[in-house]
């Protein structure tokens, strides 16, 4: 959670496994999710890394959620965007879901450079904008990855609300006062990801204050 524990801002969770992608949907449609963000390849070094939870083309069913695949957009060598067609089957409701999957993030490591991540998180951002509902974050365990992009994310949006009350940049909450995620062994591996995390926030800081009227 951000601030306020009756409304979580990001569910930070493994990867599906096969016994428990039909729970990973329950998770989506019972938090009303419209939004997932994945942070690592099905396979990595040829080790699975998650479990292939969506269906290529037409749809799947997990237990009474049909998925449905509607597009699949590539928008660079790093990521690309898939929505889909989420229906529970025993009430017919229906609801759209778009999931964006980074590629080359891998794991124990960061990314070369920042500056794909940041485009990444604002499309993200553009497709969530004006929600209520929880971000759902996972990489293969939930953790190290998972952590470092609600890190990142939560300190920016922390930026962005005070910029819009001070109209202007004092005042900004510093890294420390965003607490890490709450899911246990988030830390782990901190060094190099909490100074990638400092080095996105520096870099997206540094563009707001070139985009500032002179």
């Amino acid at each position: 959670m951000d601030h306020d524990p009756r409304n979580p801002a990001y569910i930070a969770t493994q990867g599906p496994l096969p016994s428990t992608v039909a729970d990973f949907w329950q998770m989506v449609w019972e938090n009303g999710c419209v939004v997932i963000v994945m942070l690592t390849p099905l396979v990595e070094s040829g080790l699975k890394q998650c479990y292939h939870y969506w269906p290529d083309e037409g749809s799947n069913l997990y237990h009474i959620y049909e998925v449905n695949l509607v597009s699949e957009h590539i928008w660079c060598d790093d990521f690309l965007v898939r929505s889909f067609y989420l229906k529970n089957m025993q009430t017919n409701e229906t609801r759209t879901v778009t999931q964006f999957h980074f590629l080359t993030w891998l794991n124990q490591n960061v990314p070369e450079t920042s500056r794909t991540l940041l485009d990444f998180r604002r499309k993200v951002n553009k497709c969530y904008r004006g929600r209520s509902c929880p971000i759902i974050v996972h990489c293969s365990d939930g953790s190290g990855r998972s952590g470092t992009y609600v890190l990142i994310d939560m300190v920016l949006n922390k930026m962005a609300k005070g910029s819009k009350v001070q109209s202007g940049i004092r005042g900004l909450p510093p890294v420390t006062h965003c607490a890490p995620p709450q899911r246990p062994g988030a830390r782990r591996g901190v060094k190099d990801q909490f100074e990638f995390a400092l080095t996105a926030v520096a870099e997206e800081v540094n563009a707001i204050l070139k985009a500032l009227p002179q």
